[in-house]
């Protein structure tokens, strides 16, 4: 299916849906969506120690390549944005360009990282930001009340305005531009001033010195890749908020990869002036937090409550954007009756003019989570959402790697040339490699039967759809007026779902 250039009337209903969300997000809310997603400040607070521990201090280089190999496939993914621009995103452009069956394939897995996502957003912004940050003693069923509490919020904010959403996470990406910046400084002049840290440290193998298996698959060095799988992910959530962008061929391709460069070197300004900081690197890595302990020890507590302060309101922006994130992916599946309860699932608010129900059910997801689950499994299956995204992006790769030469280019749209191709490799050779980080080692046998499980599930499903309504599965949603439905006003859709 080719893909070629329309008026802009023609964009404001592309795909050939009747326009239900409206187009409030400017450029820069549409960046803010993207990198409010990845927040580095988020991410690496939650996972420094754990670089510190596998990897020691000099595991923060491992940055370097993580962030050139997700910069790789956010040039591919933005190829797609440029070219078809609706919610749902790789679900829409593999059910367009594969098949509505290989479309399904990619929304359910979509669905599943998203809806844990918002989950490990909120319950890290309880127990890691919001409960030291009040001095409140460290307890699982306090940061669980305290999630939900968030995850109701998020929600009423999210239905209630998508240019609030926009206008909130750009203000948390100011902050936290701001704030990174200002630490990067303030930490380098501590340093020199003070004499406390050292550059040295940019070397060290800190606790992991005496590891037999540093260098081995699966080894301590290895390992620290974690906080850049971890962090520099969903730069690709404009591409789902894509039909309320203004100038959406132009703006979400940029924000894509704009987003997951400026984290890229924003973050790795952070870990390399919080590393020189370090004044012990023993207890630094053993404390709970040490990016807190790192700030306390070179500027006092209160330098460390201004730091909890904008992480709880990055936490918060991240939580919120993947909830909208989510809900747009359920949505667009919905719309196309290839969702349980699509009939509910793709109401759009006529006054707000968001998908409340679809929204609601990221929300009820969010809080059967918390309820239903144990703390260990909780935490398996937050580790388990980190291959996911991997997962996805390897199959949108290839997706991109078939169907590349019946793509058009639209006029002044984003466009890597005759660089598409080995850009494109080089992507999926980086995803294959940062796969098999993540499922070799020992500790990862949990989460990767979870997505084993996660991906039965959805097949149980998926042999259920064939069963009972095949015709979701194989007809072209803008031509089949069974399916077509999914727009008000249209004729009914067919029964079974």
């Amino acid at each position: 299916m080719a893909v070629g250039t329309k008026s802009p009337a023609a964009q404001e209903s592309a795909g050939g849906y009747k326009p239900e969300l409206k187009r409030t997000l400017g450029s820069f809310q549409v960046f803010a969506i993207s990198f409010a997603f990845i927040s580095v400040a988020v991410g690496v607070f939650g996972t420094y120690d754990d670089v510190l521990r596998t990897g020691g201090p000099v595991g923060i280089w491992l940055w370097v390549p993580v962030a050139v190999g997700q910069t790789l496939v956010a040039l591919v993914i933005a190829q797609f944005a440029a070219r078809i621009s609706l919610a749902g995103s790789s679900y829409q452009w593999a059910s367009r360009l594969a098949s509505p069956k290989i479309g399904w394939g990619f929304g359910w897995l979509t669905y599943c990282w998203l809806g844990i996502a918002v989950v490990a957003a909120d319950n890290a912004l309880a127990s890691t930001a919001f409960m030291p940050l009040f001095d409140i003693a460290p307890d699982e069923g306090t940061a669980r009340l305290i999630t939900l509490a968030v995850l109701l919020v998020q929600a009423v904010l999210v239905v209630a305005s998508t240019r609030l959403v926009g206008v909130i996470n750009a203000s948390a990406v100011v902050v936290e531009l701001a704030l990174v910046a200002g630490l990067v400084v303030a930490l380098i002049v501590a340093v020199v001033v003070s004499g406390e840290g050292s550059v040295g440290n940019l070397t060290s193998r800190g606790l992991s010195a005496s590891d037999p298996n540093y260098l081995g698959v699966g080894g301590g060095l290895t390992l620290a890749m974690i906080m850049g799988l971890a962090t520099l992910v969903g730069f690709d959530a404009a591409a789902n908020l894509a039909e309320e962008a203004k100038n959406p061929f132009r703006s979400v391709p940029r924000a894509i990869v704009g987003s997951v460069v400026s984290a890229a070197v924003v973050g790795l300004l952070f870990v390399i002036a919080l590393t020189v900081a370090i004044t012990d690197i023993k207890g630094t890595s053993q404390s709970g937090s040490p990016v807190a302990a790192i700030l306390r020890g070179q500027f006092g507590p209160a330098v460390e409550k201004i730091l909890l302060i904008a992480i709880t309101f990055s936490f918060f922006a991240a939580g919120m954007v993947t909830m909208a994130t989510g809900a747009r992916l359920v949505y667009a599946m919905a719309r196309d009756a290839r969702f349980p309860a699509h009939r509910l699932l793709r109401r759009v608010d006529p006054r707000t003019q968001t998908p409340i129900p679809a929204t609601i059910l990221i929300f009820a997801g969010g809080v059967a989570l918390m309820v239903a689950l144990p703390g260990s499994a909780l935490l398996e299956l937050i580790t388990a959402s980190t291959i996911l995204p991997v997962l996805i992006y390897a199959a949108t790769v290839v997706l991109y790697l078939g169907v590349r030469r019946r793509l058009d280019h639209r006029e002044g749209a984003f466009s890597l040339g005759r660089f598409e191709l080995p850009v494109a490799i080089a992507a999926l050779a980086w995803l294959v490699a940062a796969l098999f980080v993540l499922v070799t080692p020992g500790s990862a046998q949990t989460p990767v039967l979870i997505v084993l499980g996660l991906l039965v599930l959805g097949g149980l499903f998926f042999l259920g759809m064939l069963t009972v309504n095949r015709r979701v599965l194989e007809a072209d949603p803008r031509a089949d007026p069974a399916v077509a439905a999914a727009s008000p006003g249209g004729p009914p859709a067919p029964p079974g779902l």
